[in-house]
């Protein structure tokens, strides 16, 4: 797995930019910008260059075309294109970028990406949205590797023709909750998961969503919130039950389990067992 670094950089005239590599297969990078000011020349990447525009707009020139980005479309330029990139408008942009590996998309829609590479799914959009709220968030890299499996799928979708859809199955739900709950608390990746299970990683989430009514990331998140539960009750500190049942730190406890129980865990734990006495409804 890769290490996860960060790096925050401030330029003239305001223009922010922050970049990271998170702990997720197929991700190279993680790139938000605010920029006024600030033009591209032409370049290219040797990954996928996922793109939504957060306020204003871009002009930019692909493989010489004249393209623009803005609002609730979403970009996406293949490797090895030439593009460059500016404001559209003296009010600048605001941006968020996700560099995949050509491991996650084929090569075979570069064509289709160049040619059109802005597509309006509003979906999609909120998945792209969701992931980098994952991603923003320690802890939980297997929403974004779930995140990201989606994504693609509707991606192949819009720029190259989607697979055969696959039957749902039941069983192959059951196998990878067997596998959550062996390894509450180290985890597993959607990659190992669907060696383990010879699967796709998207039609792993799918089937399980279906089977059990929600993606595995929350499967995984609430089995390790109900171990949460009893190990404070039994009188451990957060911080030693954060640890203990799988979650990043004592904040990523705090934050799933006030979202489960409606409390946080120091008051969970206060009670130490008594049934917290209410009085009674007249």
């Amino acid at each position: 797995m890769p290490v996860l670094t960060w790096a925050v950089l401030y330029v003239v005239h305001m223009e922010l930019v922050t970049a990271w590599r998170p702990r997720v297969p197929g991700i190279a990078e993680v790139f938000h910008a605010h920029f006024v000011d600030h033009a591209y020349p032409p370049h290219v990447h040797d990954a996928w260059t996922l793109l939504i525009v957060d306020e204003g707009a871009i002009r930019f020139d692909l493989d010489r075309h004249h393209r623009g980005a803005a609002g609730a479309s979403v970009t996406l330029l293949p490797p090895n294109v030439a593009h460059d990139g500016r404001a559209a408008t003296g009010d600048g942009f605001r941006k968020r970028v996700l560099y995949l590996d050509t491991s996650v998309l084929d090569a075979g829609l570069a064509g289709a990406a160049v040619d059109r590479p802005g597509v309006d799914d509003p979906l999609l959009r909120q998945r792209i949205h969701q992931l980098h709220l994952a991603l923003d968030r320690p802890g939980d890299e297997l929403e974004a590797e779930s995140r990201l499996a989606l994504i693609r799928d509707r991606l192949r979708g819009h720029f190259g023709r989607p697979a055969a859809p696959a039957a749902l199955s039941t069983g192959l739900a059951g196998q990878l909750r067997d596998l959550l709950d062996v390894r509450t608390r180290e985890g597993i990746t959607l990659q190992e998961a669907g060696a383990l299970l010879q699967c796709h990683p998207g039609h792993l989430v799918r089937s399980f969503t279906a089977t059990f009514g929600l993606p595995p990331h929350r499967y995984l998140v609430g089995r390790r919130v109900e171990q949460a539960r009893r190990l404070l009750l039994d009188g451990r500190r957060p911080a030693d039950v954060a640890a203990e049942v799988g979650f990043h730190d004592q904040s990523h406890l705090h934050r799933h389990f006030v979202r489960h129980v409606g409390v946080t865990p120091a008051r969970y734990s206060a009670q130490g067992g008594v049934p917290n006495t209410l009085p009674s409804a007249r």
